[in-house]
């Protein structure tokens, strides 16, 4: 047999830009509505909770309204400045800014390097393509090689970090049903914690990176049978991940809403029991 040293290599030119034609295409529907709605949901998202971190106050109910409600965004609540009943067991005494900044960049971080919302902004900010068979606005493209883009990688790291912090929204959830001296019971604002928590398990458990955890690097499935139950679980879940990513967003922020109105006497938490 003759061994071939060279490898033949063919320039591939496709004669239009990235993502289709600059003059036209062939698309008749309302491709730009969808880029448009993840646009302004998500610019709407980050312009409510910039403003809600940088508040630092009207975050916690606590005894003086028999409640135990802790808003997400400030959860866990380790700066300096606290409210007492609010603090976790490690308090940064050196943090006296808002305690939503100092604890951002996890679940932030999670989002931004998830896989579908990489394609959601991807697409809504930066027209990279804003659809398919869409003209792409960037002429260049170097993937996922170089900074800011090569963090992107790190999105498993963050999903660790991300499922701490659901384990401590449950906890806030489970709090919740603590009404002051009146004992345990349940109000609207219990159940409202207790959703946000589920609908953020939901998304991270639906994550690629966690089906990846499930079931990846394994060769026989037969051999590992309670990681093969995970990995179908997680399978299932992945299919509806998309919609789990927009309900865990939207209601994380309306969670905050609903907190936000308490605390500051705007309305008030109806108790059931």
């Amino acid at each position: 047999m003759t061994a071939v040293s060279d490898q033949v290599k063919t320039p591939v030119s496709i004669g239009v830009p990235r993502g289709g034609p600059a003059e036209k295409h062939l698309r008749s529907d309302r491709w730009w509505l969808q880029p448009l709605v993840t646009f302004t949901i998500l610019t709407g998202f980050i312009v409510y909770s910039t403003w809600a971190v940088f508040q630092n106050a009207n975050y916690y109910v606590g005894a003086s309204l028999q409640r135990n409600l802790l808003s997400p965004f400030y959860s866990p609540c380790i700066a300096n400045g606290c409210p007492q009943g609010s603090q976790f067991s490690f308090v940064a005494h050196w943090w006296t800014l808002s305690p939503g900044i100092l604890i951002l960049v996890f679940p932030l971080g999670f989002r931004l390097t998830c896989y579908y919302y990489r394609k959601a902004y991807y697409r809504s900010f930066w027209l990279s393509p804003p659809a398919c068979a869409i003209e792409d606005k960037h002429k260049n493209y170097s993937g996922e090689t170089r900074f800011p883009l090569i963090l992107q990688n790190a999105h498993r790291w963050f999903m660790y970090c991300a499922l701490v912090f659901n384990v401590l929204l449950t906890i806030d959830a489970v709090e919740a049903f603590r009404m002051g001296s009146s004992g345990w019971g349940m109000s609207l604002g219990t159940l409202v914690l207790c959703a946000n928590a589920l609908f953020l398990w939901l998304y991270s458990v639906s994550c690629h990176a966690c089906r990846h955890l499930c079931g990846g690097g394994v060769n026989r499935f037969s051999e590992h049978p309670l990681r093969y139950r995970l990995w179908k679980v997680a399978s299932k879940l992945n299919k509806r991940h998309m919609q789990f990513a927009w309900l865990s967003l939207v209601f994380v922020a309306l969670t905050d809403v609903y907190v936000r109105l308490v605390a500051s006497g705007a309305i008030h938490d109806p108790r059931f029991f």
